[in-house]
């Protein structure tokens, strides 16, 4: 016979607490579970007021998990995996399959996106939904079935794609521009606007014109002027439309060098530090589907060596 103490509190308050103590935020909890802010915080109060403890320490702007709130955070995110393998195992066959994948927006928009027609193509009956951020996204919890991740090399999980080559890229018309300053040697940069990514303190992501500059023998130079973008993309856009000069990330941008709408105007492309890895959670590596799409990006990858 079930004890008092046993009885389980609503469910759904309890995927409530495993979103907001995943994301330690009620914000970005309650966007994943289409509520707002106030009403995720309803939902976490209404369960410790069930449980009768505090799960969450709420300090300014920022919430913590309390003893009680990591132990049933723990249990939880277990509980709802298995929930999630159960029910995808038994789901009728006849429906389309849907392989969540998750990668950098770089990668996803310039690598990834103008090849997925080909593999959908290949594997009908099977859809990849695809996450594009640069929030390192837990598998298991965050319900994922692959993600490839970009690491330094030697220290990130999974298996390597391909490593990562930082070249200078801009645009034809650019390097063409009559009157202009002249684009032959790195030393040209002076003259010119180099277009980057903003860092930002949690990103991960490397001071990339500092780190190619110092590769090449030129740690003090000091260029026209710099634009700064919140995404990879966004640079690589700024490039194509004749804006300065972007540090391409290859074979990132392979494509578009082979294409000629960006050209690289120097020989030399030092190796980085870091390279593009893919990752499995292990649960759904057992799903024929999920093997199909690690293969094809594998294969996919080899093709850039």
């Amino acid at each position: 016979m079930q004890k008092p103490n046993q009885r389980l509190p609503p469910l759904d308050l309890l995927a409530a607490f495993e979103a907001a103590a995943r994301h330690l935020s009620f914000t970005r909890a309650g966007a994943e579970r289409f509520v707002t802010q106030s009403a995720m915080s309803r939902q976490i109060r209404a369960l410790e007021e069930d449980l009768g403890v505090a799960l969450f320490r709420r300090r300014h702007r920022a919430l913590a998990l309390t003893d009680d709130g990591r132990r049933l955070h723990a249990v939880c995110a277990d509980v709802l995996a298995q929930l999630r393998e159960a029910v995808g195992q038994i789901r009728a066959p006849a429906r389309r399959e849907v392989l969540a994948l998750s990668t950098t927006p770089g990668l996803a928009s310039l690598w990834l996106i103008p090849r997925l027609p080909l593999f959908t193509k290949a594997h009908p009956g099977i859809d990849v939904r695809l996450d594009a951020s640069l929030e390192l996204r837990d598998l298991r919890g965050d319900g994922f079935d692959l993600a490839i991740r970009y690491g330094r090399v030697g220290q990130t999980e999974g298996a390597q794609l391909f490593r990562e080559a930082m070249q200078p890229v801009c645009s034809p018309q650019l390097r063409k521009r009559g009157g202009g300053p002249p684009l032959r040697t790195p030393a040209d940069l002076r003259a010119h606007t180099l277009l980057q990514v903003a860092s930002t303190p949690d990103s991960g992501m490397p001071l990339e014109w500092a780190l190619w500059l110092r590769a090449v023998g030129l740690p003090d130079l000091e260029p026209a002027a710099m634009l700064s973008f919140s995404g990879y993309g966004e640079t690589v856009a700024a490039a194509l439309a004749g804006q300065g000069v972007a540090l391409g990330r290859r074979p990132l941008v392979d494509a578009l060098l082979r294409r000629r709408q960006l050209v690289a105007p120097f020989k030399d492309a030092p190796a980085s530090m870091r390279a593009y890895y893919l990752v499995v959670e292990p649960l759904a590596r057992a799903r024929p589907a999920v093997r199909s799409l690690e293969q094809w990006l594998l294969a996919q990858a080899a093709g850039e060596e």
